[in-house]
């Protein structure tokens, strides 16, 4: 193996780099109760690696096809670097807090960690590596989720996200030990070439198939297995929250499409009525119960448990332009959900509170934060002109297409319902009053520059047609 052929794996080298570095740093630094610099440091290191990500490159394979290195593999990575980055400068002014002091190297490192995982899951060409991806990715969110250890919720969640990771990671082994029992390998390609002889489709193969779906579904919120969800982001630090609810599950929905639609393509018929089904009830559940919260991290849990089910419309329509359409649909999802959850943690971090009762008045006291925090939600709605508007108007687009019509609309009539629920924290920030309003904040630097790169996305990628029209050049393989 040549240098060359080596660099394919060019991000999770320069990601593994910048763990050992900082591992190193965290080792050899005399002043253990300071390391809130070496955490600038990292973010700084990150946000040269997610420039490189961007540089071209060679495409190919390695390890017997095992990891495969392709455009469409180096773009989500790089989607997903441009969350993680924007988590990390969020995120930087919590770490300031007493409570963290001495372990903020530990939140970049574990954070590195499960992104490092997310790389194999995404460049991985069989079944065995994404297994090994999506654990290495798992197991240190569940220690982010525990973060806050002098907080029962925080300990309490790290143990529910642990219990049901442990549990959906049993389902899809047990999926996958079905799938080798037919197919006899665990290579993606290989197991398509070997249904597509198959005159008919063996029980056991669709018994595994529906094993492998539920337990990605685990991982994406999906309804019916969603339960975890608002409990773990209600419990869990707001930069973990935001973590998983963007980055986490950016990944775990690229893998699940890419290999409904090279593995299982010969066995279309099976899976879509019933991708359709759990999309509609994840659709429908989540925008029932957002309804219900008053909590903003629980409110944005279930909004983001409804936008999995939106994506799906992307993933049904199983063309070039849709697969385009989901990749557009994650990095705008990114900007939206991180611009809503900056504006929370913020006010999370100076004054404790996250009832949306507590948000009334906030424009009088606070009209940026509150101006962001709309143009959040309008995204997340769906309202014009801002970039949510596009992308789920292209994934209406993508499944109309292909024939879909009740299903797009009945995600025309979910989107209303959403329009709904998203205008109540407008509502209370802009047009409720409120005796004791929230003081006038002041956010540091980083947070402050998180927030413009949301805005900026919010406002641009929308409107930036080269944005959409590269993505659908991309090859998908469909």
């Amino acid at each position: 193996m040549n240098l060359q052929t080596f660099l394919l794996m060019r991000h999770e080298i320069i990601l593994m780099i910048i763990i050992l570095v900082m591992l190193a740093a965290e080792i050899f630094s005399d002043d253990k109760k300071n390391t809130y610099n070496l955490s600038i440091i990292s973010i700084i290191l990150f946000a040269i690696h997610t420039i490189i990500g961007y540089l071209p490159g060679e495409q190919g394979t390695l390890f017997g096809k095992m990891y495969i290195n392709s455009e469409l593999t180096v773009q989500m990575k790089n989607i997903l670097n441009i969350g993680v980055l924007i988590v990390l400068l969020q995120a930087s002014q919590w770490l300031r807090k007493p409570e963290n002091e001495g372990k903020t190297t530990e939140f970049s490192l574990l954070i590195y960690s499960t992104l490092l995982g997310m790389y194999f899951m995404i460049s991985s060409g069989n079944f065995l590596m994404l297994f090994i991806g999506l654990e290495t990715a798992t197991i240190p969110v569940a220690t982010l989720a525990a973060y806050d250890k002098y907080r029962n919720q925080s300990s309490e969640a790290g143990i529910k996200l642990l219990l049901s990771s442990a549990l959906s990671s049993g389902i899809l082994l047990f999926g996958l030990s079905m799938i080798y029992a037919v197919a006899g390998t665990f290579y993606f390609e290989q197991i398509s070439s070997n249904l597509a002889t198959m005159s008919h489709t063996p029980a056991l193969l669709a018994l595994g198939m529906i094993f492998f779906i539920a337990g990605m579904a685990f991982k994406i919120s999906l309804v019916p297995f969603h339960l975890w969800t608002a409990d773990v982001y209600e419990g869990a630090p707001v930069p973990v929250t935001s973590y998983l609810s963007v980055v986490s599950k950016g990944a775990s929905v690229f893998i699940f499409t890419i290999v409904l639609y090279t593995v299982f393509k010969s066995m279309l018929v099976l899976w879509t009525d019933a991708v359709i089904g759990i999309a509609v009830a994840t659709m429908i559940i989540g925008n029932l119960f957002a309804l219900r919260q008053k909590n903003m991290k629980r409110f944005l849990a279930f909004s983001s448990i409804a936008q999995a089910g939106f994506i799906l419309l992307g993933t049904v329509a199983g063309s070039q332009f849709g697969m385009s359409t989901v990749l557009y649909f994650v990095l705008i999802y990114i900007f939206s959900n991180l611009a809503a959850f900056g504006v929370v943690s913020i006010i999370s971090y100076s004054t404790g509170k996250e009832s949306m009762n507590d948000y009334k008045g906030l424009y009088n006291t606070n009209p940026k934060l509150s101006l962001i925090m709309m143009l959040a939600l309008f995204s997340l709605a769906g309202i014009p002109p801002v970039a949510g508007f596009f992308g789920k108007f292209f994934l209406f687009m993508a499944s109309a297409e292909q024939g879909y019509y009740y299903f797009v609309l009945i995600a025309v009539l979910n989107t209303i319902i959403s329009l709904y629920y998203y205008l109540l924290p407008v509502k209370a920030m802009f047009i409720d009053t409120n005796e004791t309003p929230i003081e006038p904040l002041k956010s540091e630097l980083l947070p402050k520059i998180a927030l413009v790169l949301c805005v900026v996305g919010l406002l641009v990628i929308g409107f930036a047609s080269p944005v959409f029209e590269y993505l659908k050049e991309i090859s998908f393989g469909i």
